[in-house]
């Protein structure tokens, strides 16, 4: 495993992030307590220690199960991070939002969850538009203060509005959002164009999630929604991997570098990122042990700057998708 300082936080994570999100009964792929289990304790024998899941994912089950794991083992070498924003295990008017009552009722829950006393990093899972950036900033820092949350963090929304919470955070010395988590892989690269400059600015950690484009740079592109979790993320979530411009070029381009290099399209796509100055550590969702192992393995893979640029020119301007 590799190691480096997520931004401004000086924590040191792993340059792998195992996403929860797969953890629960709420989807026919996800995986059950014992499965997940089998999965997380993988996790740490291959080194990491950086975890992210939600409130929202199957209702709090992920965080319940991801607590019970890091249980048995010592939280003080774990990076735990979770996020508020959708309801978590109740769903009613004042379990959404960004308001200062939903945020601390629902990181009181997500700590009883995953039965800790402090989040390292706790996250807003999208802009809430009903609330102003100060009210749930001023909620985020006093919970800082009370020692319930060590950093904050956001995830995808426009650069004008993380420049916008910054400024008032500087301007009324509240703790500054320090990680961002937005969409980001081979085959979506808005982000490069405004957001990642701010972060480079300010210091602020990176933790893209679906480096794989939920699948769709893991196999040949024919193949996408031939899987339950393609299907989902193509009929569902809303996100055309498979019909922006340019994609299919670039789909079929790490299948013939993966094919070169002996080793998986996912491995390829994964070393992009790790090898990537845009990106601290990204956010690994899997149901199959098989996968995590490969996904530590790619980070053994050197890319040349001919590598990188063969994988990147096929790329096209697409519509910006994950800010809602």
């Amino acid at each position: 495993m590799e190691y480096t300082t997520l931004g401004s936080t000086g924590m040191e994570v792993s340059k792998i992030c195992l996403g929860c999100m797969s953890f629960g009964t709420d989807r026919n792929w996800m995986l059950d307590p014992e499965e997940s289990r089998e999965l997380i304790e993988r996790a740490i024998d291959l080194g990491i220690n950086f975890f992210d899941t939600a409130n929202v994912y199957s209702a709090g089950e992920s965080e319940e199960i991801l607590g019970d794991v890091l249980a048995d083992y010592d939280r003080d070498r774990m990076v735990v991070a979770s996020k508020v924003r959708f309801s978590g295990a109740t769903d009613h008017r004042n379990a959404t939002g960004l308001s200062r009552k939903t945020i601390e009722q629902e990181l009181e829950h997500s700590l009883d969850r995953l039965g800790m006393d402090t989040l390292d990093l706790y996250q807003i899972h999208r802009w809430d538009y009903d609330t102003p950036i100060e009210t749930t900033l001023r909620a985020l820092d006093d919970a800082v203060r009370r020692d319930k949350v060590r950093h904050v963090g956001a995830s995808s929304m426009w650069a004008h509005q993380f420049l916008e919470a910054r400024r008032v955070s500087e301007r009324e010395g509240l703790a500054p959002f320090e990680t961002m988590q937005n969409l980001y892989h081979l085959a979506y690269r808005e982000e490069e164009r405004e957001m990642y400059p701010v972060c480079e600015q300010y210091d602020v950690g990176t933790i893209p999630w679906s480096p794989l484009a939920a699948g769709y740079l893991a196999r040949p592109h024919e193949e996408f929604q031939t899987t339950t979790r393609g299907e989902h993320e193509a009929k569902e979530a809303g996100v055309p991997y498979h019909e922006f411009p340019g994609s299919e070029e670039i789909n079929e381009r790490v299948q013939e570098l993966a094919d070169e290099k002996g080793v998986t399209m996912a491995q390829i796509a994964l070393a992009w990122h790790f090898q990537n100055d845009n990106v601290t550590a990204p956010i690994v969702g899997t149901s199959s042990v098989e996968h995590l192992e490969e996904a530590v393995e790619a980070l053994e893979i050197d890319l040349s700057d001919s590598d990188v640029d063969y994988l990147e020119e096929p790329y096209e301007p697409v519509p910006v998708y994950g800010h809602e």
